[in-house]
């Protein structure tokens, strides 16, 4: 027998998926127990009941001085930055790329100019684009599309290039011109991708986003992170590490879902 050839059960790969998560939170749970024997006030790792009273403070008793509720106002402000940015990373990357791998001319214009841009550290721009932009929203977005779009760009391009050459032939030969080329032959084939491509950045995206939060924001989940930071509020931390991280699966979930839908083929592709 060869364990190469050998696949769980669903049973046994449900189990496989879950065995990580199950011994994260034991050991979470015997540690923070140990801790809170020898000191009953440790902030470091607060019990799972000091969990719940921090969610149901923040997401259902209204904040007494803004009368907001602090969850899901700062989960509002996220991710309507993060849906900007991805919104204008996606499309800027989806006609950028496809062009890049359509036109040889556009290739050696902007190719070598994209593949330099995303090898700049993201981070090491935000005081620029806080200087050039102001401390507003803007400049937030403009990160996440920095930080995101050129890699997208890459991807795309190389996708494009990597369609068999005798589909643009075929294309030619029966009076296809290169708008209608790109439009019937490479689009299509391509959007499956831009789907995949958009789920890999999501984590970078995020990253991105607290990042600038962090540094200079109001509201938003990094805000609050970086504000309940000096008061070592790990009951707090906690909980938004986690919802972050569960709605980044949850998107990731949706994209996939999405690309099985709209391209049902790709999915035949992949098990390929």
């Amino acid at each position: 027998m060869r364990w190469i050839n050998t696949r769980p059960s669903r049973g046994a790969q449900l189990a496989l998926t879950l065995l990580p998560f199950v011994l994260l939170i034991v050991a979470y749970t015997v540690g923070s127990a140990a801790r809170l024997a020898e000191n009953a006030n440790d902030k470091l790792l607060p019990g799972l009941a000091g969990f719940a009273d921090a969610i149901d403070r923040l997401a259902f008793i209204a904040d007494p001085r803004t009368g907001q509720y602090l969850l899901w106002s700062d989960t509002g402000a996220s991710l309507v930055r993060l849906f900007a940015g991805l919104g204008i990373s996606t499309l800027t990357a989806l006609i950028i790329g496809m062009l890049i791998g359509m036109l040889p001319y556009l290739r050696a214009l902007l190719s070598p100019f994209v593949a330099v841009i995303s090898m700049v550290p993201p981070l090491a721009l935000l005081p620029i684009l806080f200087i050039a932009m102001g401390l507003g929203e803007a400049s937030k977005i403009a990160l996440i599309v920095i930080g995101v779009a050129p890699t997208m760009i890459r991807d795309l391009a190389l996708k494009a290039l990597e369609l068999p050459r005798e589909q643009i032939v075929k294309a030619e030969t029966l009076g296809g011109s290169s708008w209608q080329i790109g439009l019937r032959v490479v689009l299509p084939q391509i959007l499956p991708r831009l789907i995949t491509c958009l789920r890999l950045q999501l984590g970078p995206a995020w990253l991105f986003l607290i990042a600038a939060e962090a540094i200079s924001s109001d509201s938003g989940l990094g805000y609050r992170i970086f504000l309940v930071r000096r008061y070592l509020s790990m009951d707090i931390i906690f909980p938004y590490v986690v919802w972050i991280t569960l709605l980044a699966v949850v998107m990731n979930y949706i994209l996939d879902r999405i690309r099985i839908a709209v391209f049902p083929w790709s999915e035949l592709e992949k098990q390929a």
